[in-house]
């Protein structure tokens, strides 16, 4: 059996699939190139794909298979200039991987597009296909991204309405789910130092009672105020919040820490 096999074609598609596959290794490796690097790496990659295609011994898919991992590691070296060997093969596992992602998203997104395609218009559906494969990976890496950066991420917060300005570093904890058992409102946590500097903030009638679970201590009561006004300075962006709860917390916050107050992480996405 033959199949007939248009090598310009192969060329564009492969050369595509390059484009996104070392766009998305850069962004996971956290390495940067030129607009003119990623096209060099890709259209070598594709040259190289193309050239064990053609040559006559074993299988095409043999063929691919054996030339697969030196492929990737040429295009890493071409494109972030990437030359020892325990990145390379790291790099190559992760396009390996994205390279099964945005497959798997190709084939199902082409098998329920058969049915209405015309064969003309196939090498552009599945170019199609491979931009919003890329596309939904590409949203899916910077949701994780944004996510990692939440976890260890620390800003400045003060609160207006202090006699004097008080400014607190603070620590967004995406693990901090301490809620208002009454209003369901997310609770930050302050030190006992810092409690004393807004002190005059705390109104009596606005007093909460927040129980809590810890390691070592099955249950707990916080004691808690609501703040009229608290303002979140996050990279240059001034993010105002209404009616914010904050406990004292006497245990998880000492004075010599850098951060003095725990933020809860829907005060952020909110």
């Amino acid at each position: 059996m033959y199949y007939k096999l248009y090598i310009d074609s192969v060329f564009i598609l492969q050369m595509t699939s390059n484009l996104y596959l070392l766009s998305l290794a850069g962004q996971i490796l956290e390495c940067t190139a030129t607009h003119r690097r990623i096209w060099m790496g890709a259209a070598i990659g594709a040259a190289l794909v193309c050239t064990a295609v053609l040559v006559p011994v074993g299988t095409i898919g043999m063929r691919l298979l054996a030339s697969a991992v030196p492929v990737s590691m040429c295009m890493l070296y071409v494109t972030f200039r990437i030359d020892h060997r325990r990145k390379l093969i790291q790099g190559s596992l992760v396009m390996a991987c994205c390279g099964f992602f945005l497959g798997s998203v190709m084939i199902w997104i082409l098998n329920r597009l058969r049915t209405v395609l015309k064969e003309h218009m196939s090498l552009l559906a599945t170019l199609l296909a491979g931009y919003v494969s890329y596309s939904i990976m590409r949203k899916i890496l910077r949701m994780l991204k944004r996510r990692k950066d939440n976890c260890l991420k620390t800003v400045v917060v003060y609160v207006p309405e202090s006699q004097k300005e008080v400014r607190i570093p603070a620590l967004l904890d995406t693990g901090n789910h301490l809620t208002d058992p009454v209003s369901g409102k997310p609770v930050c946590l302050i030190g006992r130092k810092t409690a004393e500097q807004i002190a005059s903030c705390f109104r009596p009638e606005k007093y909460h009672v927040v129980p809590f679970r810890s390691v070592g201590r099955d249950n707990g009561i916080l004691h808690a105020y609501e703040l009229r006004e608290l303002v979140i300075e996050d990279g240059g962006q001034h993010i105002r919040k209404e009616h914010v709860i904050v406990a004292v917390c006497d245990t998880g916050i000492s004075e010599e820490s850098v951060y003095q107050m725990i933020l809860h992480p829907r005060l952020i996405e909110d």
